[in-house]
């Protein structure tokens, strides 16, 4: 798990590497993108994923 200071390190370090002509909905869109992929990389390590055949009976069932 990420700790706050080094998250706040990371979040910095990003905003940093955007262009200058950003804009603030950029911003969040890309603080979003990040979130999204911190809270998918602790349910990797925490175990909590579907094999391929899991995801292909619940994209059967969700298209029909």
């Amino acid at each position: 798990m990420t700790t706050t200071n080094s998250l706040k390190k990371e979040v910095i370090s990003l905003i940093e590497e955007l262009p200058d002509d950003i804009t603030l909905d950029d911003i969040i869109y890309h603080l979003y993108v990040k979130q999204k992929l911190l809270k998918a990389k602790e349910d990797i390590a925490q175990g909590r994923t579907y094999s391929h055949e899991q995801v292909k009976k619940m994209a059967e069932k969700w298209l029909k």
